[in-house]
């Protein structure tokens, strides 16, 4: 394989490979995955070319963190940029992201990576005040400042966090729900965080798996899946589970845009694409259960530019099938 497109991180100077790997499935949530598994997929996805690793110290209670801790022992000259993102571990109030805790949920992910200073930590999902508060943005600083961390970034639900974030002088990143399901950051998230220096992160790119055009209204997920758990945000919000789409109309919705894939190129894949060509994204995080699923998607770089036409089409069938269920709010 040639090596993969590199992009950079502005306010960082580090660089990411344009697909990256998205790590929830390593730790929990998407059925069981079991560690030399877990190794084989890391292996695959590094070995294809992939240079950023997205992981949260609440994946597995620290699962996730821990596996990659022991693949970067194994690989210590990989040249692996390590996102983890924390908060999700206790209660949901704003009071609750403070210096003291942002000190000691960073301490937990260190030593669960094994290293002195994390690459980049995300505030991960938290209520909406704390995007606004100057308390918190000055927490984040000191831990830069005491070399705990070296930037922060947030993982946000809406783009109205997203905007308010990338205004912040210190952020680094802003990691945002962004697919041909979930097209609304392209209106002023992107543009923004393009002139401000800021990267983006795109998650849930393949909304939770529909867009490859595998499943029919008859799949059935584990109970210990978030796709079977949360589909109506039961355990946290409604958006990271297939994107926010209602299950029957984004399995129908899919179907219509495996249609739209170029010759050669999986569903999957073509929406991998559609990603990276947006302008301002920096690296989108698929995740991956096997080492086959971390090959296939780190080659969707490979792609060339998807056509006009293509493009014209998909927003179309977002225009119809989807923006009524999605578009006004997130």
């Amino acid at each position: 394989m040639p090596p993969m497109e590199q992009r950079t991180f502005h306010r960082t100077g580090r660089s990411a490979s344009v697909v990256g790997l998205g790590t929830w499935q390593l730790g929990a949530d998407w059925g069981e995955v079991g560690e030399p598994e877990a190794l084989a997929v890391l292996t695959r996805a590094v070995e294809a070319g992939v240079t950023f690793l997205d992981t949260a110290d609440v994946y597995g209670d620290g699962r996730s963190e821990r596996l990659i801790g022991a693949f970067l022992r194994e690989r210590p000259d990989a040249g692996l940029t390590v996102a983890t993102k924390m908060g999700r571990r206790v209660e949901q109030a704003p009071e609750n992201y403070t210096l003291d805790n942002f000190r000691a949920w960073t301490d937990r992910s260190r030593e669960n990576l094994g290293v002195d200073r994390l690459d980049l930590v995300q505030l991960h999902c938290p209520p909406t005040p704390v995007f606004a508060s100057d308390e918190v943005f000055d927490g984040l600083d000191t831990l830069v400042a005491e070399g705990r961390i070296a930037a922060y970034g947030v993982s946000v639900e809406t783009c109205e966090q997203a905007l308010t974030a990338i205004a912040r002088p210190g952020t680094a990143s802003v990691q945002i729900i962004l697919n041909p399901f979930r097209v609304k950051p392209l209106e002023r998230v992107l543009p923004a965080a393009l002139e401000a220096g800021v990267a983006i992160i795109a998650r849930v790119p393949l909304a939770s798996g529909l867009l490859s055009g595998r499943y029919t209204e008859d799949t059935v997920f584990g109970a210990d899946d978030h796709r079977t758990y949360n589909r109506k945000g039961e355990a946290f919000d409604q958006g990271e589970t297939f994107s926010g789409v209602d299950f029957a109309t984004g399995v129908e919705a899919a179907a219509a845009f495996g249609e739209l894939a170029p010759e050669g190129a999986t569903p999957s894949a073509t929406a991998l694409r559609w990603i990276i060509q947006q302008p301002g994204v920096t690296t989108v995080i698929p995740g991956a259960r096997t080492p086959e699923q971390a090959l296939a998607n780190a080659r969707a770089a490979e792609l060339p530019p998807l056509s006009e036409a293509t493009l014209s089409a998909i927003a179309a069938l977002y225009d119809e099938r989807i923006r009524p269920q999605v578009h006004d709010r997130w």
